[in-house]
């Protein structure tokens, strides 16, 4: 007995750095989307582990494949809160390496209920698998405020599986990638026919291997086949000019570049060629009162300029104070309108912008400004202006697409366009800038409706509707683009069933799909 267990350990060990590194690998597809084969290919790897796994060992490896996925994916954390918020490295390391291990625990109780729930039948198995995928992806997407960062589904931005977002959004899409790769896997197995015995035996078993590969990769490419659907008609074109101030996040609140700063965005606001000028995320980094004091001119002077133009401006500032509380916002200026527009951001980022109960001992480690912000009013309205309703979200929001379909309910004020304000300067010059790119490029294709971002530091771009970037700056660089865009209206079967209910249809399908699994496993003699 001793003498097996020491094959069977390192076969188990090998297991395990195969499953990390699939789970390593599909992150790659979210900032690469031309790499959108590679995540098919790491479920794919994680089916392949799991087949001959018992409970307990098919919730470890799918617990290693989600916390090397998270890890791969968000890894920048640690920038923030070590470069920027003054955490210890290694402190901000184990902090990174334990959200990825907390958030990989609803894929480890996932596999675990495929692993006690399989019937060694492939295509009811890779439904199972499917089910539970989807499960475990909405958990972490949604419980606790959510991190849905680096969803499966982003993967496939450029892939075929694309043609089905406008239907069933990035979490269906994950689903379907999920059921493509392991019946592919499962079906592929050798069957117990398949050993020697001539060339008709090894014909046959070389057929049940080679047919639920075909099925996979023939369920992956085939939405590239039917005619993309145009759910959504124009609404007049408009131009626009976004600003991206490349403040470096350890500068953006010095009171010695503040001046030099503030002159940069007043000049850029005044002078865009574009009939919507949209600054980004707290370019604009005072409260209020903070800002009267340091320049008492600024704003007044702003404001009636826009009033008197005819322009709109769009600009992500703090409001409030710090002793009645403060927003994390979007003020819009008006032509010939006294009362500004206000848009409050409602799904604030745990630890940056709120602080989970029982954790200020760990938000007062790091030295973050403006760090407990308030919450906006749920589905505020857009902001009309040219013959267009434009809805701000603002960075973190544009991950829900769920929520942002929400204001799509009543068609008579659904937006015709997304306006994204973001600060990704907290992550440094990271993937985190392509990957944040490529989410609000699914929200177009969800929703169909064009996305303007204006950043910080990056991706700053103007994305038309089916999510083709039209007009980008480059990351890293202080500028000014100037661009137009296509507003639309109409509502995707998306939009019309996530804005009702939001994703609890997917949850009850993958529920009861999961159910039936079950039970049938249980009633098989």
């Amino acid at each position: 007995m001793d003498e097996g267990r020491g094959p069977q350990a390192r076969g188990a060990a090998l297991d395990t750095l195969t499953v990390a590194a699939a789970g390593a690998a599909l992150p790659l597809a979210c900032t690469y989307t031309e790499a959108w084969p590679v995540a098919p290919l790491a479920v794919g790897v994680l089916g392949w582990r799991l087949q001959q796994a018992g409970v307990g060992r098919a919730a470890w490896l799918g617990g290693v494949f989600g916390t090397a996925w998270l890890l791969a994916a968000v890894w920048w954390l640690h920038i923030s809160m070590h470069r920027y918020g003054g955490l210890p490295g290694w402190m901000a390391a184990l902090a990174v390496l334990a959200l990825a291990a907390a958030l990989s625990s609803y894929l480890a109780l996932a596999c675990a209920a495929w692993a006690r729930w399989r019937s060694g039948q492939p295509l009811r198995d890779a439904g199972l698998f499917a089910a539970l995928w989807l499960l475990a992806e909405w958990a972490r997407g949604v419980l606790f405020t959510g991190f849905p960062w680096a969803a499966s589904g982003y993967t496939q931005v450029d892939a075929p599986l694309a043609g089905l977002a406008p239907w069933v959004g990035v979490y269906g899409m994950g689903a379907v990638l999920a059921f493509a790769a392991t019946v592919a896997v499962f079906g592929a197995r050798p069957s117990p026919g398949a050993g020697p015995g001539g060339r008709r035996r090894r014909s046959r078993a070389h057929s049940h291997r080679v047919l639920p590969v075909a099925a996979g990769v023939a369920l992956l490419l085939a939405p590239a086949l039917l005619r993309p659907l145009e759910f959504t008609e124009t609404a007049g074109r408009m131009s626009v000019t976004l600003l991206q101030p490349r403040v470096a996040q350890d500068e953006k609140f010095s009171g010695e570049r503040m001046p030099q700063h503030l002159a940069w965005l007043r000049e850029s606001l005044v002078q865009a060629r574009g009939q919507l000028v949209v600054a980004p995320e707290t370019a604009l980094p005072l409260l209020p009162t903070q800002l009267a004091t340091f320049a008492p001119d600024w704003w007044p002077a702003l404001a009636q300029h826009f009033q008197q133009s005819a322009q709109a401006a769009l600009i992500g500032m703090p409001l409030g104070s710090f002793e009645a509380g403060y927003t994390n916002s979007a003020v819009g200026l008006l032509p010939n309108q006294a009362q500004a527009y206000r848009y409050d951001k409602t799904h604030l980022v745990p630890f940056g912008e709120f602080i989970p109960r029982g954790f200020r001992w760990f938000t007062e480690l790091m030295q973050i400004p403006l760090g407990d912000f308030d919450r906006g009013p749920v589905n505020a309205p857009s902001l009309a202006v040219g013959g267009q309703r434009l809805a701000p979200n603002i960075c973190y929001e544009d991950l829900f697409g769920e929520e942002l379909a929400a204001r799509f309910v009543d068609a008579a004020l659904a937006p015709t366009a997304l306006v994204n304000l973001s600060n990704i300067g907290w992550f440094g010059d990271t993937v985190a800038i392509p990957q944040h790119l490529n989410i609000s490029r699914l929200r177009t294709l969800e929703l169909q409706r064009p996305m303007l971002r204006a950043t910080n530091t990056g991706a700053t771009a103007v994305i038309d509707y089916r999510s083709r970037v039209t007009h980008r700056l480059e990351p890293g660089q202080r500028g000014v683009l100037d661009g137009e865009f296509e507003g639309r209206t109409g509502t995707t079967p998306y939009a019309a069933w996530a804005g009702r209910w939001g994703l609890w249809p997917l949850v009850a399908l993958a529920l009861a799909l999961a159910t039936i699994c079950a039970r049938s496993r249980s009633a098989a003699p």
